[in-house]
């Protein structure tokens, strides 16, 4: 992947973030909560959006969509770049969603369990040039959920960001194998003994 100077440094702060407040639990467990998927730093998300813009700037895009709750903060701040709405999946049936759903199963396997994620149809149309925007990515469980939404709708899927990639995982490679496009901020290629290794981009 080239980078201008924009790009390389949303990816070395990502990755300099990771290295310096990222905590290595047994596992492969990559804990980021200070910074990312807890407490959120809006200052680095706002480079990191803006890298997004600059990689799918080609892409005719009118929506964002991701998963709750996680990847919620990331997508509102890329959302601003493209001017776009974002819709959120969610991961169980709500009194609040009326009428028709799109619906698919998510395996999580950091909560052990299978999640019915569920987008109200009103959201996501044929029309629609999606973006899918999520912090994570490791064995792929989530975007082949979130791909599946909007194949349900007819909808497209212009391309995939993510923060961070677990790049000795099979999610990364399962997603790129479907020729989808997908472009990971940082992505980790080792993580034994706690040392991070971060794959050249």
């Amino acid at each position: 992947m080239t980078s201008d100077n924009g790009g390389s440094k949303a990816m070395k702060l990502l990755e300099e973030r990771i290295k310096r407040d990222g905590i290595v639990k047994p596992g492969n467990v990559l804990k980021v909560d200070n910074f990312l998927n807890h407490q959120m730093d809006i200052a680095l998300f706002n480079e990191m959006g803006r890298e997004f813009k600059r990689l799918f700037a080609d892409c005719k895009i009118n929506k964002i969509l991701t998963i709750e709750a996680s990847g919620i903060g990331i997508a509102c701040i890329v959302a601003q770049y493209f001017d776009v709405p974002v819709v959120f999946a969610k991961k169980a049936q709500s009194i609040n969603i009326d009428g028709d759903v799109y619906s698919t199963k998510i395996q999580s396997f950091t909560h052990q369990r299978v999640y019915d994620v569920i987008v109200s149809k009103k959201y996501l149309n044929p029309e629609d040039h999606i973006l899918i925007i999520d912090d994570f990515l490791a064995n792929g469980c989530a975007l082949e959920g979130l791909i599946d939404l909007v194949q349900s709708a007819g909808a497209t899927v212009e391309g995939i960001g993510i923060a961070i990639e677990k790049g000795f995982q099979q999610g990364g490679k399962l997603i790129r194998d479907r020729g989808i496009r997908l472009e990971s901020l940082a992505i980790v290629d080792s993580m034994e003994g706690g040392e991070l290794i971060f794959r050249e981009q």
